[in-house]
Parts: structure tokens; sequence; C-alpha cells
């Protein structure tokens, strides 16, 4: 008798919900028991909540575990969509599991053992990717809307100085403003405004007072203050949509000077400012004190005496 594991992956809350990664895994050991296989129960592997588009998941990484210790010749999985929603990781992972002798087999789809079951698998490869990309916009599409509609539930998690309040039956979701973290970010905006302090100075102030942060510590950083004086929640208008995945570019100034730019991974970087969709929340500081701090810190951006995005007739050839 072989002896296999089963792998089962469901990635929504609602399909956690309808228990479909249950009837996975049943429909799966039905398969074992007829076609002769053996699986423990410690063989069982589920990844529940988990994206398709990841290779990042607790079951998959025991299941690679598991194969590499030569424990087991197959592999029982209900579709190529649960192993991967993108063919070319499916690919990947089938031929990884290959070379430790481990057979993959999907239940609802063919045998790869001829060129047009090959062929076959490729489409359904291509048909998962296509239906997570459209998963993908509808979701978009559908946060924007409710971003529109002043819904505070598309926004990820509150800021300092705020608690997130769930949707409930009877109220939607909401901000609810802090009372001591409030003190906090008004004292930030006065320092910041009203008596000229930097933002490096704004930083050992809160060290010196010791009020917790978010992370309740009492380590306060930079770049927390300048994020703070930036964040239009405080004035009474949460943003969606501030950033967007794009290629990270690392610049250096001999390649800023020739107009080329080195790309690596992505990153988040910030949309233009009119796409951004306001979301009403409660007010901390006032619009003329934001408007001030905003002010100051574009001013701080020109001037500031290390920015060199614009080169200089100098640049490259003065140094100290």
């Amino acid at each position: 008798m072989k002896s296999a594991a089963i792998y089962a992956r469901v990635s929504s809350d609602q399909q956690k919900e309808e228990n479909t990664i249950a009837s996975q895994t049943a429909a799966l050991v039905e398969f074992a028991r007829q076609q002769g296989f053996d699986v423990p129960d410690d063989w069982v592997f589920e990844d529940e909540g988990f994206s398709g588009a990841s290779l990042l998941r607790p079951g998959l990484e025991r299941l690679h575990d598991l194969a590499a210790e030569g424990h087991i010749q197959a592999i029982l999985i209900h579709s190529p969509d649960r192993l991967s929603r993108k063919y070319a990781y499916q690919v990947l992972l089938t031929e990884e599991f290959g070379r430790h002798g481990v057979e993959t087999i999907f239940v609802k789809a063919p045998h790869a053992g001829t060129p047009e079951d090959e062929l076959m698998l490729q489409f359904q490869g291509m048909i998962a990717e296509y239906e997570r990309a459209q998963i993908l916009e509808r979701s978009r599409r559908g946060k924007r809307h409710r971003a529109k509609a002043g819904e505070i539930s598309v926004l990820s998690g509150a800021p300092y100085g705020y608690h997130y309040i769930r949707k409930s039956d009877d109220a939607p979701a909401r901000y609810e403003i802090v009372a001591t973290e409030a003190e906090v970010v008004r004292l930030v905006y006065e320092k910041y405004t009203a008596c000229g302090l930097s933002i490096g100075a704004i930083t050992r102030l809160l060290n010196e007072m010791g009020p917790p942060t978010r992370r309740r510590t009492t380590r306060w950083e930079r770049s927390v203050v300048w994020a703070m004086l930036r964040n239009p929640a405080y004035k009474g208008t949460a943003c969606f949509g501030k950033t967007q995945a794009a290629p990270r570019q690392r610049a250096t100034k001999p390649l800023r000077l020739s107009g080329r730019a080195r790309r690596g991974d992505t990153g988040n970087h910030e949309r233009p400012r009119e796409e951004w969709i306001e979301v009403p929340v409660p007010a901390i500081v006032g619009e003329e004190t934001f408007a001030l701090a905003a002010e100051k810190l574009l001013d701080n951006k020109r001037f500031a005496p290390r920015r060199t995005i614009e080169p200089s007739i100098v640049q490259g050839l003065v140094s100290c």
C-alpha cells in the first residue's frame, strides 16, 4: 500500500464558515481509500484562510518537510487551484515534490500522462489565475465603492489616537477617539506648528515624557512623529487608497545623473493626492493646524540640506 499525504486549502473567511475545507478533506480521504493509499491522520494538512497566490503557508511547509524526508510517495489534492492560484507555482511545487520521488495527484484534474492531459492542466492553471485576478479586481472596486460611501470598514485599522470599533448589528464600523492618545497628538502638532520644534526635538521630548506608543512602549521614533504630522485623519478625513504596489527603485547619485533607475522588488508608493478617497472620522486637531503642519513639512523637504533629487552643478564633484 502506497503512503500518501493530503493537502487542502481555502482562502476566505466565507469559505471557512461554509466548511468547504472539511468537504475537501472528506473527499480526499474517500479518494485515498478507493485508490488504496495509506494516509495517517498526522499527514492531513489544511491551510485555512491562506491565499493561493502565496507559498508561505504552514500546512504547505509541513508538507514540504514530509516530502523531503522521504516518508510519502504521493500527495493528494482536490484541484490544482487548491495547491496554488498561479500556474507557475503549481509547476514549481509539483517539480519540487517530484525530485523527492513524490507524485502529485489532483482529484479534479487529468493525470498528466499525455500531452493532451498536460495541456488541460495548463488551461486549468491559467483559468485559476484569471479567477484570482477577477476576485482581486472585484474586491478593489467593492472597497472603493464602500470608501466613497464613507464606510470606515475599508480602512486598515485605526492610527494612534483612535480605537477601531467593529461593525455591529446596530451600528456601522467607526473610529473612537482615545483621550490620552489624542492629547499626545495635539501636543505634537502644537510643538511643531506653534513652538517651532523640529521633528527630532519633538521625538526627544516624547521620549523624556514617556507616553506609551501604540505598541505600548515608551520609545518614540522620528518616523512615527513624521507620519503623525502627515496623517489627514487627525483633521477629520481619513483617506483610502493612499498607496499602491509598484516596483521599488533604488536610485543612487550616478543613476540619477545618468537618468537611469534600478528596479528591485515591489513596494508601496504614495498615489497622487487627488486620487485619495476621503472618509469622515472624528477630528483631533483643527484643519488650520493640520494645514500649517503640512506647509512646514513641505518647506523642510524643499530646503533640506541633504536633498539631492535635483542634481546641482557640483554634485558628485564636491564632498566632505
